[in-house]
């Protein structure tokens, strides 16, 4: 319980942090001249095939006006305030692969019962306690008030002492008067204890699986609280249904913050339901947004196309008041981890319940699919498509290939989001179809053991997400966390694109390893190019965005190994100041 108290403690001094350098940005930038000068550090420009470096850049306004040496920057722009990096590394700022910011900010408000060493759920007891402890607190109290549930977030059965799920009978433990949830750390699972399954009519064994979901069961076919897919989802829709104008605004401000520190000034909402768009709206509108956020809604739920209709999407992938509706969310299966992935080839070990030959399942048929996708490019709708399995990916690519036939949108970008298990011959002909992938290389750490012991086994578990082949073909690729999955921490990020090292120490799959430089432009000037905005953002280039991050050490210049330990100590975006490390 220490850490998640510690947790709370920091993300309220944190955000009390973050206005004081709010505060003093401002009252500095507002009495010094528009130009400065930055110098003094490694200056990483991320042009070019091999790290380039600048002495000196110089912004004016928003943007960057000079790039090169130190003593030209000086002669040109003499009354410049200077900027003295004192041997920092300098990078532009990161653009997210894929995430979720406002899910960022909704969990950060719950319980964390992520395992170690991200939180304290090691086992069910942990996860009991960390709940029972948590909803005494002012912050539980506050969430039983606002949603009605207690909950919490980040359990993970992979890493549990039990290798299996909480089941309802254990989060009874917690409460018997009150409906409690947890969410799994893939978002694609959750367990509710006994109340919780009265509340949703989840409690005979005759009741149906919900359409697009699973109950998991007892032995005498009574729900057991465990919940897949869209079971989980429409239980969401009732724990999160009551989100007023309060709850809005702390999301969207907890989620900047985390995005802020680590880096990212471009951040993406990538399966927003309306709501949460108009939530990230009314904060736009507001002047309370200071990082460029980016909203694709999931297309499938009612008054999705209604938000195109606003002033918030155009094909020029401008931004209004620093947000922007960048096209749409399509979800296609589950998660591996999980287990509800969509495979061609059966998991390893399958789960409770399943056969030997399970393969998980799909969340449309062909059909559905086919249609959503040609909806998409019939709009010049850009899309991301949650496709984790390889049938999925079939599936996907299947329904792309029809739609560009059909209306001819050559620049459409459209993103394999995960691509866990992407075999080589579906790299090979989404290179064909100019598909973009955002790939998750996090997994081989946090995953990576789970995939090799139970989900996938050798070969298989080697080849997730395999950055190298994806770019040999021809692939443009970001590298992404997926937070709330995992934290939005870059450089654990970068860490897993570069190394590939498991929990257990192990390499896993050391031929899709990336240099660090290709590792730092999947978080850069690929990720522009995934948002269309590689003409002004990604790169350190006159006429660019003054949007940048400024590191500790030089990802290039030392051990591998220890980049996972590189600290962010300033995110500057157009010149201002929006985090900064507090030593």
């Amino acid at each position: 319980m220490k850490k998640t108290l510690l947790t709370l403690l920091g993300i309220v001094l944190l955000m009390s942090s973050c206005k004081d350098n709010d505060k003093s940005n401002k009252e500095t930038l507002s009495s010094t001249s528009e130009t400065t000068l930055y110098f003094g550090g490694d200056i990483i420009t991320m042009e070019g095939e091999e790290a380039q470096y600048a002495e000196a850049v110089v912004r004016k306004g928003d943007h960057i006006v000079f790039v090169g040496s130190l003593e030209a920057a000086k002669s040109q722009f003499q009354n410049a305030a200077p900027y003295d990096l004192k041997g920092a590394t300098m990078l532009p700022a990161f653009l997210d692969g894929h995430g979720h910011l406002y899910l960022v900010g909704i969990t950060s408000m719950f319980a964390n019962i992520l395992p170690p060493p991200d939180g304290p759920g090691a086992d069910f007891n942990s996860i009991v306690e960390t709940l029972n402890e948590f909803k005494d607190l002012e912050e539980g109290k506050w969430v039983l008030n606002k949603f009605g549930w207690i909950i919490g977030n980040g359990y993970d059965d992979s890493q549990l002492t039990e290798k299996d799920h909480p089941k309802a009978s254990d989060l009874d433990k917690v409460s018997k008067e009150y409906p409690v949830i947890i969410m799994h750390q893939s978002g694609h699972l959750a367990s509710i204890n006994t109340i919780g399954l009265e509340l949703m009519g989840w409690t005979s064994k005759d009741t149906p699986n919900p359409k697009e979901g699973k109950l998991r069961r007892n032995m005498d076919g009574t729900p057991n609280g465990v919940l897949e897919e869209n079971a989980v989802f429409t239980t969401l829709g009732k724990v999160l249904g009551n989100t007023d104008d309060e709850v809005n605004a702390k999301a969207v401000h907890l989620g900047q913050l985390q995005y802020a520190q680590n880096g990212y000034l471009t951040a993406q909402e990538g399966r927003s339901a309306p709501s949460q768009v108009n939530g990230i709206i009314k904060e736009a509108n507001a002047g309370n947004l200071y990082i460029d956020v980016v909203s694709y809604p999931d297309m499938r739920m009612k008054g999705a196309y209604d938000l195109f209709k606003g002033d918030y999407y155009n094909h020029e992938h401008t931004y209004k008041n620093n947000f922007r509706l960048g096209g749409v969310k399509l979800t296609l299966d589950g998660s591996p981890q999980g287990k509800t992935a969509w495979l061609t080839q059966h998991y390893h070990t399958p789960p409770q319940g399943e056969n030997s030959d399970y393969l998980g399942f799909p969340i449309l048929d062909d059909e559905a699919a086919n249609q959503s996708v040609a909806d998409a490019f019939e709009n010049k709708w850009q899309l991301l498509c949650h496709t984790n399995g390889d049938a999925a990916i079939d599936q996907y690519l299947n329904a792309v290939e029809k739609a560009q036939v059909k209306y001819n949108y050559d620049n459409h970008r459209t993103v394999i989001i995960h691509g866990q298990t992407i075999r080589k011959d579906q790299i090979e002909r989404a290179a064909k179809l100019n598909i973009d992938a955002s790939l998750f290389p996090m997994h081989t750490f946090y995953w990576g053991d789970w995939h090799v012991e139970s989900v996938l086994g050798h070969p298989r578990a080697d080849y997730i997400s395999p950055t190298k082949d994806a770019i040999t073909a021809g692939l443009n690729i970001t590298s992404h966390h997926d937070a709330p999955v995992t934290f939005p921490n870059a450089m654990r990020v970068l860490d897993a694109t570069v190394n590939r090292v498991t929990r257990s120490g192990k390499i896993l799959g050391p031929e899709q390893r990336l240099s660090p430089f290709d590792g730092l432009k999947t978080l850069t000037i690929w990720a522009a190019y995934q948002y269309f905005e590689e003409d002004k953002k990604g790169t350190i280039t006159t006429n660019k965005y003054a949007d940048f991050v400024i590191l500790d050490k030089n990802p290039i210049k030392i051990d591998p190994l220890e980049i996972h330990n590189i600290k962010i100590i300033e995110a500057i975006r157009r010149g201002k100041s929006v985090y900064k490390h507090n030593n």
